[in-house]
Protein backbone atom coordinates (compact mmCIF):
# COMPACT_ATOMS: atom_id res chain seq x y z
CA UNK A 1 0.00 0.00 0.00
CA UNK A 2 1.38 3.60 -0.95
CA UNK A 3 1.87 5.79 2.06
CA UNK A 4 -0.34 8.97 2.35
CA UNK A 5 1.02 12.24 1.89
CA UNK A 6 -1.10 15.07 3.30
CA UNK A 7 -0.14 18.34 1.64
CA UNK A 8 -0.03 22.15 2.85
CA UNK A 9 -2.75 23.51 4.27
CA UNK A 10 -4.63 27.23 4.02
CA UNK A 11 -3.28 28.88 6.95
CA UNK A 12 -1.14 25.95 8.14
CA UNK A 13 1.89 28.11 8.45
CA UNK A 14 0.48 30.88 10.99
CA UNK A 15 1.16 30.88 14.69
CA UNK A 16 -0.48 33.94 15.51
CA UNK A 17 -2.30 36.76 14.53
CA UNK A 18 -3.69 39.96 16.17
CA UNK A 19 -7.07 40.13 13.95
CA UNK A 20 -7.34 38.42 10.80
CA UNK A 21 -9.63 41.22 9.64
CA UNK A 22 -6.65 43.02 9.95
CA UNK A 23 -3.63 40.74 9.12
CA UNK A 24 -5.47 39.48 5.68
CA UNK A 25 -6.47 40.46 2.62
CA UNK A 26 -7.41 39.64 -1.21
CA UNK A 27 -4.36 39.84 -3.70
CA UNK A 28 -3.99 39.59 -7.21
CA UNK A 29 -1.57 36.62 -8.15
CA UNK A 30 0.16 36.87 -11.21
CA UNK A 31 0.67 33.72 -12.88
CA UNK A 32 1.22 30.04 -11.50
CA UNK A 33 -0.13 27.66 -8.91
CA UNK A 34 1.44 28.54 -5.37
CA UNK A 35 1.02 26.54 -2.24
CA UNK A 36 0.09 27.60 0.89
CA UNK A 37 2.76 29.56 2.76
CA UNK A 38 4.70 30.74 -0.24
CA UNK A 39 6.68 33.80 0.66
CA UNK A 40 5.40 36.47 -1.93
CA UNK A 41 6.73 39.86 -3.66
CA UNK A 42 4.74 42.21 -5.11
CA UNK A 43 5.17 43.39 -9.08
CA UNK A 44 6.21 46.99 -9.02
CA UNK A 45 4.27 47.52 -12.84
CA UNK A 46 1.04 45.49 -11.98
CA UNK A 47 0.92 45.73 -8.33
CA UNK A 48 -0.27 41.77 -7.99
CA UNK A 49 1.70 39.38 -6.41
CA UNK A 50 3.77 36.57 -7.31
CA UNK A 51 6.43 34.02 -5.88
CA UNK A 52 9.28 35.92 -4.22
CA UNK A 53 12.43 35.81 -6.34
CA UNK A 54 15.81 37.29 -4.27
CA UNK A 55 17.08 37.32 -7.99
CA UNK A 56 14.45 39.85 -9.77
CA UNK A 57 14.57 43.15 -10.40
CA UNK A 58 10.35 43.70 -10.71
CA UNK A 59 9.77 43.90 -7.15
CA UNK A 60 9.58 40.95 -6.22
CA UNK A 61 12.96 40.62 -5.28
CA UNK A 62 11.29 42.11 -1.52
CA UNK A 63 9.35 39.77 0.24
CA UNK A 64 5.91 41.47 1.06
CA UNK A 65 3.08 38.81 1.86
CA UNK A 66 2.44 35.04 2.79
CA UNK A 67 -0.06 33.49 0.44
CA UNK A 68 -2.93 31.88 2.89
CA UNK A 69 -4.55 29.09 0.56
CA UNK A 70 -3.45 27.36 -2.72
CA UNK A 71 -3.59 29.77 -5.95
CA UNK A 72 -4.23 28.48 -9.17
CA UNK A 73 -3.31 31.81 -11.87
CA UNK A 74 -1.84 28.90 -14.43
CA UNK A 75 -4.31 30.68 -16.43
CA UNK A 76 -3.79 34.29 -15.99
CA UNK A 77 -4.14 36.08 -12.63
CA UNK A 78 -6.07 35.21 -10.14
CA UNK A 79 -7.61 36.46 -6.81
CA UNK A 80 -6.41 34.39 -3.27
CA UNK A 81 -6.03 35.46 0.14
CA UNK A 82 -2.68 36.36 1.64
CA UNK A 83 -1.44 37.38 4.84
CA UNK A 84 -0.19 41.06 4.34
CA UNK A 85 0.78 43.05 7.56
CA UNK A 86 1.14 42.01 11.35
CA UNK A 87 1.48 41.61 13.86
CA UNK A 88 1.64 37.86 13.61
CA UNK A 89 3.90 35.14 14.12
CA UNK A 90 4.44 32.32 11.30
CA UNK A 91 6.35 28.77 11.31
CA UNK A 92 9.29 28.97 9.28
CA UNK A 93 9.21 25.67 8.91
CA UNK A 94 6.11 26.18 6.66
CA UNK A 95 6.90 29.24 4.17
CA UNK A 96 7.51 27.77 0.94
CA UNK A 97 10.28 29.60 -1.14
CA UNK A 98 10.69 29.24 -5.18
CA UNK A 99 13.34 27.86 -6.16
CA UNK A 100 16.30 27.25 -3.93
CA UNK A 101 17.38 30.42 -2.08
CA UNK A 102 20.81 30.25 0.01
CA UNK A 103 20.43 30.97 3.54
CA UNK A 104 21.22 35.04 3.17
CA UNK A 105 18.43 34.99 0.91
CA UNK A 106 15.90 33.87 3.39
CA UNK A 107 17.56 35.04 6.02
CA UNK A 108 17.02 38.43 4.16
CA UNK A 109 13.09 37.49 3.40
CA UNK A 110 12.87 36.73 7.15
CA UNK A 111 13.82 40.57 8.08
CA UNK A 112 11.76 42.20 5.52
CA UNK A 113 8.72 40.46 6.62
CA UNK A 114 9.45 41.82 10.13
CA UNK A 115 9.70 44.84 8.93
CA UNK A 116 5.78 44.76 7.79
CA UNK A 117 5.37 43.00 11.50
CA UNK A 118 5.30 39.58 10.08
CA UNK A 119 7.65 37.28 13.02
CA UNK A 120 9.30 33.96 11.43
CA UNK A 121 9.77 31.65 14.42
Amino acid sequence: MAPLVEGKHPGGFLVWEASRDYTRETITVAAGTLEPGTVLGRITASGAYAAHDPAAMDGTETAIAVLWGRADASAGEAPAVALIRGPAIVNRHDLVFAGAPVDAEITAAHAALLAIGILVR
